[in-house]
């Protein structure tokens, strides 16, 4: 049984000194939550990511997947050619934590038009 599993933080995110924060902050990164949706699909490389999430830099997208590979939520695999070819898929952790981003976003389309309807109201006000 590790520390933390034991110690009196388990379940105390609210506390400054909880590791579950800095987990957290990893995970509901804008560029995460998007790099866990599309490996929830499956396993994808560099470049593919790079052109499903518009917008992201190759600095940011690579950031995102080392500290998601640290947490141990993705698994990176090297392939010993030539050229290179580096996979990137979920780990059992992984999808777990993607199945509750993905219920996320599906919440966020479902209520888009309610709150971009009170985004403009509130402006207007």
């Amino acid at each position: 049984m590790s520390t933390y599993a034991s110690s009196k933080l388990l379940g105390q995110v609210l506390s400054a000194n909880c590791p579950s924060r800095e987990i957290l902050e990893h995970i509901t990164s804008k560029w995460a939550v998007l790099v866990l949706r599309c490996l929830s699909e499956g396993v994808h490389r560099f470049s593919e990511l790079k052109q499903r999430i518009e917008g992201i830099s190759e600095k940011m997208l690579s950031q995102t997947l080392k500290t998601l590979e640290q947490d141990g939520l993705i698994l990176r695999t090297v392939y010993p050619v030539v050229p290179p070819k580096v996979e990137y898929q979920l780990t059992i952790t992984g999808s777990q934590a993607a199945e509750k981003v993905m219920y996320l976003i599906s919440w966020i389309e479902q209520n888009i038009p309610d709150i971009l309807s009170n985004k403009i109201s509130s402006k207007s006000a």
